[in-house]
């Protein structure tokens, strides 16, 4: 046995802890914090999760020095992270039939939401009337859905106009594909795309786009 595991051999797990860089500390509370908010709901009290990540309180607020603090750096990880700049640039390429460009967004975007902490996350923040929720919303908003409902406007060889309504009806039909399996723990479709697909190809022949 060397030294360094010898002098480890003879300390605390709690002093162990302890060790660790600064860096990999508030990384550790927040991947701590995002699993204990997706089963508790954002009302669940920071000295419960400190006792679950195995950390004092204080050594908590050490690292984020309120609760919203906290949440934000949660809602950064599993929220804005996830959100490819890349996104607004390729709906916009017009070189790629539009049919094409929604069932390749959608189907990144499915897999990066359909799992048991972003569904939970966001539900228990929209019931508590979060922020979060709202600012998330208008990004999607801004950076996907207001680009996209042009494109399927230029695309649209029919009478029918769609609107960001229409838009967010499909946008939100997906969506629940992943609060069916996470929230209401329901059974639900082996292949989302599948499902997606059938619904993409429905919306874009509601306005006569072309889906072949």
């Amino acid at each position: 046995m060397n030294k360094k595991n010898s002098a480890d051999a003879g300390q605390s797990p709690k002093t162990l802890r302890r060790r660790l860089h600064p860096d990999d500390r508030r990384q550790q509370i927040i991947d701590g914090a995002v699993a204990f908010f997706a089963e508790v709901g954002l009302d669940g009290k920071t000295r419960d999760l400190a006792k679950k990540i195995g950390i004092t309180q204080s050594l908590l607020f050490k690292y984020f020095a309120t609760k919203d603090a906290l949440i934000e750096a949660v809602y950064e990880q599993v929220y804005l992270n996830r959100l490819s700049p890349e996104w607004t640039h390729r709906i916009a390429d017009r070189s790629i039939p539009l049919r094409d460009r929604i069932l390749a967004f959608y189907s990144d975007y499915s897999r990066l939401i359909f799992e048991y902490n972003w569904m939970r996350i966001f539900m228990f923040s929209g019931l508590a009337g979060a922020e979060l929720n709202r600012r998330y919303l208008d990004h999607m908003h801004q950076m996907i859905l207001r680009p996209l409902l042009e494109e399927i406007r230029v695309a649209a060889s029919g009478s029918a106009v769609p609107t960001m309504e229409d838009l967010w009806n499909l946008h939100g039909g997906i969506v629940y594909i992943g609060i069916r399996q996470h929230i209401y723990r329901m059974p639900y479709t082996a292949d989302p795309n599948e499902a997606i697909e059938r619904s993409v190809n429905r919306f874009l022949s509601a306005f006569s786009v072309e889906t072949a």
